[in-house]
């Protein structure tokens, strides 16, 4: 039994993965033996509808000068930023005097250059000393710390408060979550907007998309949480807005509450998570089964294709794809490489199940029987750009929503 991040209720989990390594600690072969693991455990609470890590690392192991993700090598994600940036100018910034944005997590710019190149007045709060650099290469003004109410107070005294506070794929990570939802109340102006984007609890569950589970995602929110956890802070949900970035994820617009008029959206999609059973332990339990499921279903298929002298390469060396490796019992037998164009991840290994990680040309050059999708959130564009590997007699498996060869 522990206790729930967001409100204290007691909560215990509901499953395991395992022993899990740092989902992006793509490793060389002499830091094998001292690899880090933890007990990847899940709980819900019925409280405050919080979907939770009940362990995660301290972030120094997760976020650092190494950290291996630089969201601006996909054109998709870049565009995908562009409209997110494009949205807040014209929502938010329409009609204000120089105005202020502020985003957490900010990579590698991939988003504040948007406002940059608009003129506009910018700050990114980005951890990972490596990636900070390159959007400070970039000429976007950037700190490399954590965001909290302290860093907040900071802010508004050197930079006044923000119009707008924008993250995406980063609130999930944030184990504080009551801290840096304090801080946001305090950096935004009384008018204000909060903006943020993670992957969501509803398409999780009903896609059995396990994989975004990892040591990063200390949560996988829902509607009923986001409500739940800002309203402590005087800070209210006005809109919901569905995307299909990273395989299913929801934007949350929040502001001071009675700032701002409240859309249709939000409660519908309340009611929708009610009716889907979001709430509901048996929900979960379900999901664990699910989980075993396609497990089970994508270790037999592998075993089958290693039995037969297949060749089967992974394609994307995502943390999402260190979940499904080291939970499904994956090895090197199983994948022959991970094709993956980071350069930083090239040359190394997979965390925990050491399996090689190549460059791309490698892939192009002697194509495999099979690819195992990983980077399955990208598929529209990995297979309009592979459309030569599929031509030639190549076979993609997925396993969301379910494993399956696509031939």
């Amino acid at each position: 039994m522990t206790s729930c991040r967001v409100c204290n209720n007691s909560i215990e989990p509901f499953m395991t993965f395992g022993a899990m390594p740092i989902a992006n600690g793509f490793l060389k072969e002499e830091e094998f033996e001292d690899e880090y693991f933890f007990e990847m455990e899940v709980a819900f609470c019925e409280n405050c509808g919080s979907f939770q890590l009940v362990k995660q690392p301290d972030a120094k192991r997760m976020f650092h000068e190494n950290y291996a993700f630089f969201s601006s090598l996909s054109k998709y994600m870049q565009l995908h930023f562009k409209a997110y940036a494009e949205l807040v100018i014209d929502r938010v910034f329409t009609g204000r005097d120089d105005p202020f944005v502020v985003e957490l997590g900010s990579n590698d710019g991939i988003m504040l250059s948007n406002f940059k190149e608009a003129g506009y007045r910018h700050l990114g709060i980005e951890p990972s000393e490596n990636v900070a650099d390159v959007a400070r290469s970039h000429g976007i003004d950037t700190l490399s710390e954590f965001f909290n109410l302290e860093l907040a107070e900071r802010l508004v005294a050197e930079h006044g408060h923000a119009d707008a506070v924008i993250c995406a794929n980063v609130m999930c990570h944030i184990p504080d979550i009551n801290g840096v939802a304090a801080g946001m109340a305090k950096l935004l102006k009384k008018d204000g907007v909060l903006m943020f984007e993670d992957p969501y609890l509803g398409d999780m569950i009903t896609k059995t998309s396990y994989d975004q589970i990892y040591d990063e995602h200390v949560f996988i929110f829902s509607a009923t949480s986001v409500a739940w956890i800002f309203d402590k802070h005087g800070l209210e949900l006005i809109d919901v807005l569905p995307q299909i970035t990273h395989g299913g994820s929801m934007r949350y617009v929040l502001a001071h509450k009675g700032c701002h008029e409240v859309s249709a959206n939000v409660a519908e999609l309340l009611e929708n998570e009610q009716v889907q059973g979001l709430h509901l332990a048996e929900t979960y339990e379900q999901f664990k089964c699910n989980c075993e499921t396609s497990r089970d279903a994508l270790f037999n298929l592998l075993e089958r294709l290693r039995n037969e002298g297949k060749r089967v390469v992974g394609y994307g060396a995502t943390s999402k794809s260190t979940t499904v490796m080291n939970y499904s019992g994956i090895r090197p037998e199983h994948i022959e490489f991970i094709s993956d164009t980071t350069p930083i991840k090239q040359g190394k290994f997979s965390p925990g199940v050491h399996i090689p990680v190549k460059p791309y040309e490698d892939f192009k050059k002697n194509p495999p029987d099979y690819a195992l999708l990983f980077a399955w959130n990208h598929a529209a564009e990995i297979f309009e750009n592979e459309q030569s590997f599929k031509a030639n007699g190549g076979k993609w498996i997925t396993f969301v929503p379910k494993v399956e060869v696509i031939e």
